[in-house]
């Protein structure tokens, strides 16, 4: 039996607000990009910095969440899977993403003066089955962008 393993976590800002949208079948989708950050110091002693920016795709009642509290700029930690998918453009490009499909999300910050709810960092957990997408494959023609 082999065994394996697919778990991404990053803590990050989030460099866009989040995008809700809904499914022909229903379902709520949430896209947004986090951008997590690196810093070493080259060999000449100059302090370098590199910036990773992330997709990530939450779906069901973490995706209504993620679009209620969330906004750009926002620190967050966010746990998931790495998922890759590929389509075709109208001209006939193959495209391909990997993104992070959110299971948990922790707002790392308070919410900023008017929004959110004050000096509340929930975290928050995909259910296991919400509404059948935990295991479900996700169909490209069900993703409205």
């Amino acid at each position: 039996m082999s065994m394996s393993l697919n778990r991404a976590q990053i803590i990050g800002n989030l460099t866009r607000d989040p995008e809700l949208r809904n499914t022909t079948s229903g379902q709520s989708v949430t896209n947004f990009t986090v951008a997590t950050s690196s810093q070493w110091t080259d060999p000449q002693g100059a302090k370098q910095e590199r910036s990773e920016f992330h997709p990530i795709v939450a779906w069901g009642k973490l995706a209504e969440i993620c679009s209620q509290y969330l906004a750009k700029g926002r620190k967050v930690y966010v746990e998931g899977r790495l998922q890759t998918r590929e389509w075709e453009t109208p001209d006939g490009q193959k495209r391909q993403r990997t993104e992070i499909v959110a299971e948990n999300m922790i707002m790392l910050d308070r919410a900023p003066q008017g929004g959110g709810i004050a000096g509340q960092a929930p975290t928050v957990r995909a259910p296991a089955m919400d509404q059948g997408v935990g295991d479900q494959e996700i169909r490209v023609e069900d993703i409205p962008f």
